[in-house]
């Protein structure tokens, strides 16, 4: 669900059709870490039969992991029925065919069918009790089934320190802001459940064994293809969404940065990249 990425602060009444599109630019730009996280988890389920995409939002990575297993029945699971009808359609569009399986998180797991291998990407830090979450997810594995779970890494870098426009460091600044509105969030959420966030014992607590965490790297030099720089367009507008608490000189800027009119956007600067490390945490059923 990076494909919800973080964007659930205001999902009250969620326009779906941007929010797809958000999701799916980003996804895209982000899939070379999913490629690499499957080439680790096929060592551990060469051949599964039934695969879960759990938060698959509009179905990017439910299509890559399609792609990458063909013979495995691949089911993206969601609480949103228009991204399950992107899901579907993504699936039919790149002839790696999905079933979907809209399931309320987490009230949901318990009725998933049992799989071989069950992919969950920046969807667990959205609900409460991630403990229960993650216990909920193993307890659907087939023995010697694979859970892998997506979270965390590093904050994601799209443009040099000084861009010329506003204040050199805006990156930084949008960072410290992310990180108090991602406390906030987990706060408000039903039934949170404050706990270290430490990965992996989580994952050994839901009775998982051989449990490693692996951190992938998402490596676009500039200048980027036309795709990559929508993604990086997409994922700046998010911080607008946090615009009240701006630096209203940082929100201009990004203004800027996301006009693909401006000729200093990202649609259009020789100096845009993408620097992201994502963290995937794999663990095996017994």
């Amino acid at each position: 669900m990076a494909h919800h990425g973080h964007g659930h602060e205001h999902a009250h009444h969620p326009d779906w059709s941007a929010l797809a599109a958000e999701i799916e630019a980003e996804g895209l730009t982000l899939a070379p870490y999913v490629l690499q996280a499957l080439d680790v988890i096929g060592e551990r389920v060469a051949a599964p039969r039934t695969i879960l995409d759990v938060g698959a939002g509009p179905g990017v990575f439910t299509a890559v992991l399609a792609a990458r297993f063909p013979s495995a029945r691949v089911i993206a699971v969601d609480g949103a029925d228009p991204l399950l009808e992107r899901a579907r359609a993504r699936g039919v569009e790149q002839g790696t065919p999905v079933d979907v399986l809209r399931a309320d998180l987490p009230g949901g797991f318990v009725e998933l069918p049992a799989a071989d291998l069950i992919w969950t990407a920046q969807t667990m830090h959205h609900l409460g009790d991630q403990h229960a979450a993650v216990a909920a997810l193993a307890g659907r594995l087939e023995p010697g089934g694979v859970l892998a779970v997506a979270e965390g890494g590093l904050p994601s870098r799209f443009l040099p320190r000084d861009i010329g426009l506003g204040r050199p460091g805006l990156a930084d600044r949008l960072d410290a802001l992310q990180a108090v509105g991602f406390g906030e969030m987990r706060a408000a959420l039903d039934g949170t459940v404050d706990v270290p966030e430490d990965w992996p014992a989580i994952l050994r607590a839901a009775g998982l064994r051989d449990v490693r965490a692996y951190t992938f790297l998402v490596d676009l030099p500039a200048p980027l293809d036309e795709d990559a720089r929508r993604g990086v367009a997409h994922m700046l507008g998010r911080y607008l969404r946090m615009a009240d608490r701006l630096d209203p000189d940082d929100a201009a800027v990004l203004r800027r940065l996301i006009d693909p009119e401006d000729p200093m956007s990202v649609q259009r600067r020789p100096d845009a990249f993408v620097l992201a490390a994502r963290t995937v945490y794999i663990g095996t059923a017994p």
